[in-house]
């Protein structure tokens, strides 16, 4: 979740938040209240007179709204949060409006918020994506190494040839050598972007120099390097896919070891009842839920419980495999801190 902090005052004021993952429409569920104002660019019908021989049109026009919060709830047809009230900012004040929140879809929150508000947004924050993946933009003689910030691309370190008596050739291999160094302790995704061949000569002599990153990177043409590369990557959708990519990673990640622990008689539960059970125990450390029950009034109930006993929730979506497993389990597993 990206956050955003404007002039807050004893605790009450203005925090923009863009969700980027579903848990983080689920965090949102939590930090919008009845009789918080929410603000947002959203559609509105808008009558117009195109013209004195034609009817009035109505038409629906992106408008940016206030809206005092009544109802917040997840949408029945699809995982976006939808937050109902009155509009008190912008046009048709008094009357009704729905705000429908997706990943991507800025909103901005103005409410007394409380300690336990403000942990879960730093908790949202830590999980974001950025500040996961790098950019190693290159050319000939120079390279320079971003890593991807919610705020934009932050430069880490830039490596250029020596000037030693060698040939060119040697001063090549140096050079490699060098930005090898320096992205060999990346965990996350890499790309590898720039003009020309050199990029992908870089990542042979990776590869040849047995580098983990290199194994793991994208190479993307670019017309140019710096930062100029980094925007051109990211107008490309590389990101995007990165993104898209690292969480259904991790949804892999917990699934098989949901699977692993169960083959194994291991410390984990699954389906709603042995779940709140394990609940009861305060026995939870992390809860998989599958995004269609976000729906269920009862299932609710139980995360609010497990988030109360410091347990994290890990929404899986059931358009891939691993939340086609987890429907398989009754929609709903949890990894225990130790076998009840």
């Amino acid at each position: 979740m990206k956050a955003e902090f404007g002039d807050i005052k004893e605790n009450y004021g203005e925090i923009r938040l863009l969700p980027e993952t579903i848990d983080d429409l689920w965090h949102l569920k939590h930090l919008i209240l009845p009789g918080s104002l929410v603000f947002a660019t959203t559609f509105r019908s808008v009558e117009s007179v195109t013209d004195k021989l034609r009817p009035e049109k109505v038409e629906k026009r992106p408008v940016r709204l206030g809206v005092r919060a009544e109802k917040i709830e997840f949408s029945e047809h699809g995982i976006r949060l939808r937050i109902t009230g009155i509009i008190e900012h912008g046009i048709d004040c008094g009357a009704y409006h729905t705000i429908n929140v997706e990943t991507g879809y800025e909103i901005s929150v103005i409410r007394q918020w409380r300690p336990v508000d403000l942990e879960r947004i730093e908790r949202a924050k830590k999980s974001s994506v950025f500040g996961v993946i790098h950019i190693l933009t290159i050319e000939e003689g120079e390279a320079e190494l971003f890593r991807i910030r919610q705020y934009g691309p932050e430069s880490v370190v830039t490596v250029t040839t020596g000037s030693g008596k060698g040939g060119e050739c040697d001063n090549r291999v140096a050079f490699f050598e060098g930005v090898t160094k320096t992205i060999a302790e990346i965990t996350g995704p890499l790309v590898i972007a720039g003009p020309g061949f050199i990029k992908d000569d870089f990542l042979r002599y990776a590869k040849n120099r047995n580098c983990p990153p290199g194994e793991r990177a994208v190479v993307v043409e670019t017309r140019r390097i710096g930062r100029g590369a980094v925007q051109d990557v990211i107008g490309a959708g590389t990101l995007e896919k990165m993104i898209g990519d690292l969480q259904l990673s991790r949804e892999v990640r917990l699934m098989d070891e949901v699977l692993l622990r169960i083959a194994r008689d291991g410390a984990v539960a699954y389906g709603r009842e042995q779940v709140r059970n394990a609940i009861d125990y305060g026995a939870v450390e992390e809860v998989l839920i599958a995004d269609s029950l976000l729906h269920d009034t009862a299932t609710a109930p139980l995360l609010e419980r497990a988030e109360r006993m410091q347990s994290r929730i890990v929404v899986l979506s059931t358009e891939f495999e691993p939340g086609e497993r987890l429907m398989a389990l009754g929609g709903i597993a949890a990894l225990l801190r130790y076998k009840l």
